[in-house]
């Protein structure tokens, strides 16, 4: 019973750890809210997938209005912060210096637990205190398993990324060797042409 318990625990916190899609339009900034407790840890992890040069403006905003983090023309990142006061934390995407390309992002906000409070542990006896140190156990293990789940999902985003920048760069380094060759052509054709009409012997009337 314990074991099928672990296994629908652990399907559930997988399902919750799931990374998101967004798509922020040109000249359009999309925000997202989690409340929390004093002491709090909270991680925002986030990828480009798509849309212009693949990078946005991150900010992270506390409740007290204290920017806990802010970053321009970012690719992606992976911030680990405490809550410093208890309240509604908003972080937000900004695609406003955009002219026309909408971004794609993948993102994910890991909200911790809530800190344990001196000597609650104390008071756990028996069966409570083996019952405490299993849940430790398994949200541990659930923890790694969202890491290599969230890590899985970032590598196919960029390994995507990357061969759409060698697509591109094979397609410039094709069309510029074709420019290049029709060039030598031409020229080649109209030198031929000059030294021909230059050694040509032209007959007086």
């Amino acid at each position: 019973m314990k074991w099928f318990s672990l296994g629908l625990f652990l399907i559930a916190w997988c399902n919750y750890a799931n990374a998101y899609f967004i798509t922020v339009d040109a000249h359009a900034e999309e925000c997202f809210f989690d409340k929390v407790e004093y002491g709090v840890k909270m991680g925002l992890t986030f990828e480009i997938a798509e849309g212009g040069f693949l990078d946005i403006d991150v900010k992270i905003v506390g409740p007290d209005g204290k920017v806990v983090h802010e970053g321009e023309q970012e690719s992606s990142g992976k911030y680990t912060f405490q809550a410093h006061t208890p309240g509604v934390y908003t972080y937000c995407f900004s695609n406003l210096k955009s002219t026309m390309t909408p971004k794609v992002v993948m993102f994910d906000m890991e909200i911790g637990d809530p800190p344990k409070q001196p000597g609650s542990e104390a008071n756990k006896e028996g069966d409570d205190a083996s019952h405490g140190k299993l849940d430790d156990m398994i949200k541990d293990l659930s923890n790694s398993l969202w890491g290599v789940k969230t890590e899985q999902e970032y590598m196919q985003i960029r390994d995507r990324n990357h061969r759409a920048i060698n697509e591109s760069t094979n397609f410039r380094v094709v069309v510029w060797s074709f420019f290049e060759a029709t060039v030598l052509v031409c020229m080649s054709l109209g030198q031929v042409y000059y030294l021909k009409r230059f050694f040509e012997v032209r007959r007086v009337v």
